[in-house]
């Protein structure tokens, strides 16, 4: 598994490169993983602290089929204490500053008040 993340870190998709410049060294105030093995599954990103997974889905998870194994995935996640947020590739890239916002909202304040990102 660990060997696959490893991997999967190594190929991200333009929408999971993007997300993963914004979050990565704390930005938003707190760590962020890519692509780590949580259970039976390999995540986007995780932030431990928040105990928030973030996944990115592309065309593909429209479909019946996959929309159901994402389903029960999120169900897994959230019956084992995880909190999970979904968003569309296509969401990211034309509108990241609220999917930022989004992802912040569920962060723990960990910031002096006042202080801002950036």
């Amino acid at each position: 598994m660990k060997a696959r993340a490893r991997e999967l870190r190594g190929a991200l998709t333009d929408a999971e490169q993007l997300l993963w410049q914004c979050l990565r060294n704390r930005q938003l105030g707190t760590k962020f993983r890519r692509q780590v093995p949580i259970g039976p599954f390999i995540v986007d990103f995780y932030c431990h602290e928040a105990r928030l997974v973030i996944e990115l889905d592309g065309e593909t998870h429209a479909e019946e089929d996959r929309a159901a194994l994402d389903a029960a995935r999120s169900a897994w996640l959230a019956e084992s204490g995880y909190r999970v947020l979904r968003f569309w590739n296509r969401e990211l890239m034309n509108d990241t500053e609220t999917v930022l916002a989004r992802i912040e909202s569920e962060l723990p304040l960990s910031r002096p008040a006042g202080e801002g990102k950036g």
